[in-house]
């Protein structure tokens, strides 16, 4: 019998934030039924008469908002799950939304988090009820109390104060895999984390410090196929009680949960970076714009013999410096601009394959081992390369010594057991992207943290800590999931996993297989840019390569420009920025083609993805350049544009 829908509250003034919700919720494959509210009363109707599994409020809708509606819910509906979807938050007033009682937050730039934040919401809901109810379960007779026990999901034990275990409930078989007979008997703590015995000896000396006393307990215990699941439980001291004589230990399994708090913990560092990110990216890109179309410019009227040009050069290689760190920033940040294709694995991992052996040494035995009937993906194709670039560099440093460096692709089928084990997967068709090591290996604690951002193993000065950050961010934004496999001396394997799609592969273009061509031209192209050192250098590029330029500071000035001075003017491409004081660029390109339908658009930007996409960006047809750009690079893309090409 197939599952019911889910049935989803939404508390949202905007009709069209909510039908974005909805789209990504649909793009999730999340079957739901919604309703959207925006008042207090009409909030407390539909808890009766559309009875919601779970209420996603915006923080601030006039009148009402979110924690108003949180106050409803705990009053009239406290098992509803509420997550906060909001344009913004700052991580002082989201934790308050979370003290209050709040599943989770998710921003409205960052959907792709909303259904991972909903089964999240869901599935500790569902837990803190069960939890709930063991509890009052305890306080009724011995006869139901046993029998409750016998049939709780939860599972119960019971130990002496030396912590010999006395006994334990059916579930015990469930959670930890061990018959009763091979638990009964056992000291506890022989099943605990090494590094968490302490802490739980203390919890245990805390609640044998008084009857009736009772505290919470947490820890890593052995499972009998000797994984370590993560148990949380509550001690009570009944050793005063005839029937019990005993410490009573109530917990359950929540490795589960506490890896979706590790993914949100580590998302909510990628989202507070992201954002600084983003903040610096327009600024830093417009100033690296002008830096590299300078020193181009000046290399380009030095001779050769010129001793000044080593230093230009070095000018150069700084900005590119600089504007690669900016890109490593919004990768793994998730905050670029992609252009997607629909690619075949096997075609990419030949074409940098020679680079790759450069790369790695002499010392190092690369491999490929790649399926013959390989399934497509939709992906940015230049991200995707240095997705296997950096792991393959990353496992190269792996490899003092030498070794085997083996990457691998193949089609496989995720199902709901590896979902379970790994719950921000949701089962289906997959491409595997695997890259093997048979270097030192990991620890479980370094594998915890390798996808942080500037977390390294490394000595000062051999590497950033980006290279694995930068990776997780192009794999999380491209809608696939990266997950490491490693034991200390047994090497890695680093395996990601892209949903597999049935489109025919696109054809895939490099910078290095573009004919050179010719980029120059004689028509008329409008340039408007509030950044004067940019407008100025782009003004130059186009020029010295036979372009008429205009220029405007900004949307109003360009439209005067056009009805004014240059009303007569003919005028082929407007190559404009996408965010301005006043006027987007957005907004100037239709007010213009209103006046000239003839002319070609190039957007230009050194904002990152969520920014761009607000303003219409993104959109198929649409061509645009991203800051910094090479002078190449640009003078390419115009005459793309005006020949009506993508480049």
């Amino acid at each position: 019998m197939a599952s019911q829908p889910l049935r989803v509250l939404m508390v949202e003034d905007r009709a069209e934030d909510a039908e974005l919700a909805i789209r990504e919720l649909r793009r999730a494959e999340l079957e739901c039924q919604t309703e959207r509210v925006d008042k207090a009363d009409a909030f407390r109707r539909a808890l009766v008469e559309f009875r919601p599994d779970i209420v996603l409020a915006d923080y601030t809708v006039p009148g009402f908002g979110g924690m108003a509606a949180l106050e409803i819910l705990k009053t009239d509906a406290p098992t509803i799950p509420l997550i906060v979807v909001t344009g913004s938050l700052d991580e002082e007033t989201a934790a308050e939304c979370i003290k209050a009682g709040a599943a989770d937050y998710v921003l409205k730039t960052n959907l792709i988090r909303l259904e991972p934040a909903i089964n999240g919401a869901i599935a500790f809901s569902q837990s803190q009820a069960d939890k709930l109810l063991a509890e009052s379960a305890l306080r009724i007779s011995e006869r139901r109390f046993r029998a409750l026990v016998e049939e709780s999901w939860d599972a119960i034990a019971l130990f002496a104060g030396d912590g010999t275990i006395l006994y334990g409930s059916p579930a015990t078989t469930r959670l930890l895999g061990y018959e009763l007979t091979e638990f009964v008997g056992r000291n506890a703590m022989e099943l605990i984390y090494p590094d968490d015995r302490a802490g739980v000896l203390v919890r245990l000396q805390e609640v044998m410090a008084a009857p009736r006393a009772r505290v919470h307990v947490a820890a890593r215990v052995l499972h009998k196929n000797g994984t370590w699941r993560y148990l949380e439980g509550v001690f009570t001291n009944l050793l005063d009680d005839p029937s019990v004589g005993a410490i009573v230990n109530n917990y359950r399994d929540v490795t589960d949960r506490r890896i979706l708090e590790e993914q949100v913990i580590l998302s909510q560092k990628m989202e507070a970076i992201g954002r600084l990110a983003g903040g610096v990216a327009h600024d830093f890109n417009n100033i690296l714009t002008a830096i590299g179309g300078y020193t181009d410019l000046l290399l380009a009227d030095l001779p050769a013999g010129d001793h000044r040009r080593h230093d230009v050069e070095e000018i150069y290689q700084a900005a590119q410096r600089a504007a690669g760190l900016t890109h490593q920033l919004l990768a793994f940040s998730r905050r670029q601009v992609l252009q997607p294709k629909v690619i075949n694995l096997n075609a990419l991992v030949p074409d940098i394959e020679k680079m790759l052996r450069r790369l790695i040494g002499e010392d190092i035995l690369l491999a490929t081992v790649l399926h013959p009937h390989l399934g497509n993906v939709r992906a940015d194709p230049g991200q995707l390369e240095q997705v296997i670039v950096n792991l393959a560099v990353n496992a190269r440093d792996a490899m003092p010594d030498g070794g085997r460096l083996t990457i691998e692709t193949r089609n496989v089928e995720l199902d709901e057991v590896y979902a379970t084990d790994h719950p921000s997967v949701k089962p289906g068709h997959y491409v595997m992207l695997a890259v093997t090591d048979t270097g030192v290996g990991m620890d479980e604690e370094t594998k915890a943290r390798i996808f942080e951002p500037f977390f390294t193993t490394k000595v000062r000065g051999k590497g950033t800590g980006l290279g694995l950050a930068t990776v997780y961010g192009i794999v999380q934004q491209t809608g696939g999931h990266i997950w490491p496999y490693s034991e200390p001396g047994r090497g890695t394997t680093m395996r990601v996993y892209l949903p597999r799609v049935d489109d025919p592969a696109d054809p895939i273009e490099h910078a290095g297989d573009v004919a050179p061509g010719v980029v120059g031209g004689t028509e008329t192209i409008l340039v408007v840019e509030d950044e004067a050192p940019v407008r100025a250098v782009t003004r130059q590029l186009l020029e010295r390569n036979g372009y008429t330029v205009m220029e405007a500071a900004d949307g109003p000035a360009a439209l005067a420009l056009v009805d004014g001075e240059a009303g007569g003017r003919h005028i082929d491409l407007l190559l404009t920025d996408v965010i301005m004081p006043g006027m987007s660029g957005r907004e100037l390109a239709d007010k213009l083609r209103a006046r000239r339908p003839n002319v070609r658009v190039l957007f230009m930007s050194g904002y990152t993805d969520d920014a761009v996409v607000r303003h219409g960006m993104l959109e198929p047809g649409l061509a645009y350049l991203a800051k910094p750009f090479h002078p190449p690079a640009l003078l390419r893309k115009v005459r793309g544009v005006l020949q009506n090409q993508s480049l």
